[in-house]
């Protein structure tokens, strides 16, 4: 195993939720659209490269399909946050990733990974 990229996932799954708990109070779950910051996108999506950037899409704790996320359309992925921070969709580990993140940092999460290939 490499330490230093799981230290540093370590860090930001430490980080974000204390990131998020301080963040001023405003609406996260407004139907306004939110313009999204392809780089703030950039560095929130590296926790998702642990389970959505392996070779050939497989997890292997349990061993099941990941869904491709890279060039999917914003519109599709803030949808599919928002449902696993709200709890309409059901997975664990994307309910505990979703609810770390708000309605910004989604909208750049989602500018983000629809620029991939």
């Amino acid at each position: 195993m490499r330490p230093q990229p799981l230290a540093a996932c370590l860090a930001l799954a430490f980080a974000l939720p204390v990131a998020y708990a301080t963040a001023s109070p405003q609406s996260e779950t407004s139907t306004a659209a939110t313009t999204g910051d392809v780089e703030n996108g950039r560095m929130l999506a590296y926790t998702c490269q642990g389970c959505h950037g392996l070779t050939g899409y497989k997890n292997a704790y349990p061993s099941y399909r990941v869904p491709k996320i890279g060039g999917q359309s914003a519109q599709y992925l803030t949808q599919a946050l928002n449902e696993y921070r709200e709890g309409k969709r059901k997975h664990p580990t994307m309910q505990a990733q979703s609810t770390s993140f708000g309605a910004q940092d989604i909208a750049d999460l989602a500018a983000y990974l629809s620029t991939l290939k």
